[in-house]
């Protein structure tokens, strides 16, 4: 797909048009400069011609800040792969030396530039001559828009499909499938892309570990806390596999969300965790697990996703297998509920041990994916109650007569009994604890005890026909 930029100095209303034109609130939108900070993609769609378009944060072309620098060179990369640029300029305030150096730097690039002279909210401000200030520029293609009702937008986009390349021929459809074509459209859903979210609290490194896992610097690093904050994606592939990562914003206490952009943050990360096939709690190596990373790890296994636990800046605590391992047992007594989950020690700053990441998330995504043949389960049931009988509750005992697995993603286990009421706790964990043993599983899953069919009490109507009282038919 050809790709459209979008660029402007800060606060000119850049992710309010992203949002505008893709049709959703993807992009944080706050009246604050510097919300945005890295690049973010969306799939957009106009006239039948699909496009990728990207949102850039606020370009200041000559500043010391070191951040600020890294979002200049985020706009620059986003420049260098599109196919045409949108400039996005404030039209209440007039153009600014920034604004023209920003249009003389796109220029030099040689794409196609479009000017959206935004906050252009009725004709009356256009006929004041607003626009014709904006002539300087040098630029042939001006059109006023507002960004946050929607004016002018259309006729911008009309603009920018001419001059995209042109859209290539689809493919034909077949009219019919045969059983080979079929078996090939079952092995493309089988090997489709795995969606790791990367959450965590603020400043473990989670933007570190996506840039080192893609080879590039693809998202804004900074040793200040809350630098992400939109949930941004990127793609690889990794021994045949094919990966959507997802950087997210550090997950804080809801009492140090001081600012309403960052409490926005969080409520996306929390939906990318739960949009993902896998998720990666990052942890501090230099700080023991707390109270945050608990309450954030919960909600992954709450939503059934398969958790690999990765301990970050392995490098500055010097550790060894036996400090590894203390680590773990510290999670695991904090963590009950994560006992299961693989845990990697990696640094994301020399890359060491961060492939294997990947590794584990195919290995989790397969697991979680899988199927258990319903004559293993009921074999692993019928040992289970030999040596492992029910506990009287009562005095009766509930008896267990089958199981299967109903569901995927994640897996998801019935057992049929007579009194699912009389199954405790502590029996049901039993149960899945030996799921998880005997068929090697690292992921949540669901056990549900539900009565057998045969035994249910008959549906009303039912009862009523056998009584003779069955009512008449209007």
């Amino acid at each position: 797909m050809p790709v459209v930029a979008i660029v402007g100095r800060p606060n000119v209303g850049k992710s309010t048009l992203f949002n505008r034109i893709i049709g959703k609130r993807v992009a944080i939108v706050e009246d604050l400069p510097g919300v945005t900070r890295d690049r973010n993609y969306f799939e957009a769609e106009h006239g039948g011609r699909r496009f990728l378009l990207v949102d850039t944060g606020g370009f200041e072309p000559d500043t010391p800040d070191r951040l600020i620098q890294q979002v200049r060179d985020q706009a620059q990369l986003a420049i260098d792969e599109a196919q045409a640029v949108l400039l996005v300029v404030d039209g209440h305030e007039g153009p600014t030396g920034v604004d023209v150096d920003i249009a003389s730097m796109v220029r030099r690039s040689g794409k196609p530039l479009f000017l959206a002279v935004n906050k252009i909210d009725s004709f009356k401000r256009e006929e004041e001559g607003f626009l014709s200030e904006f002539h300087r520029f040098g630029i042939d293609r001006i059109l006023p828009v507002s960004a946050e009702h929607g004016r002018g937008t259309e006729d911008l986009l009309d603009a920018v499909m001419t001059a995209l390349p042109p859209a290539p021929e689809p493919e034909p459809v077949p009219e019919a499938l045969d059983e080979e074509a079929t078996e090939e459209v079952v092995e493309d859903l089988a090997a489709r892309p795995i969606r790791l979210a990367i959450i965590g609290r603020p400043n473990v490194g989670k933007s570190t570990l996506v840039n080192q896992l893609i080879g590039e610097e693809r998202f804004v690093t900074s040793p200040i806390a809350g630098t992400t904050r939109d949930p941004v994606d990127a793609e690889l592939e990794h021994k045949g596999r094919h990966f959507i990562l997802t950087d997210t914003a550090g997950i804080r206490r809801k009492r140090s969300i001081a600012m309403r952009v960052e409490a926005y943050s969080v409520v996306r990360a929390l939906k990318a965790a739960e949009a993902s096939d896998v998720v990666v709690m990052l942890l501090d190596a230099t700080e023991m697990a707390v109270e945050q990373d608990l309450k954030i790890a919960s909600l992954a296994v709450e939503q059934g996703k398969p958790v690999i636990v990765v301990v970050n800046k392995w490098d500055l605590v010097a550790g060894d297998a036996k400090k590894a391992q203390t680590f773990r047992d510290d999670l695991v007594w904090k963590m009950p509920f994560l006992a299961f989950a693989p845990s990697i020690f990696v640094s994301a700053l020399t890359g060491a041990h961060v492939k294997g990441v990947l590794d584990r998330a195919v290995r989790l995504f397969d697991q979680a994916s899988s199927r258990v043949p319903t004559p293993k389960l009921n074999r692993l049931l019928e040992d289970i109650s030999n040596h492992h009988g029910l506990p009287v509750v009562g005095g009766q005992r509930a008896r267990v007569y089958y199981i299967a697995q109903v569901g995927i993603r994640p897996p998801t286990f019935v057992v049929q009994t007579n009194r699912p009421d009389l199954v405790p706790p502590e029996y049901r964990r039993y149960v899945a604890n030996k799921l998880r043993e005997v068929f090697e599983l690292e992921v949540p899953l669901r056990l549900v005890f539900k009565r057998k069919a045969s035994l249910r009490p008959p549906p009303k109507r039912v009862k009523e026909k056998a009584a003779g009282r069955t009512r008449p038919r209007r």
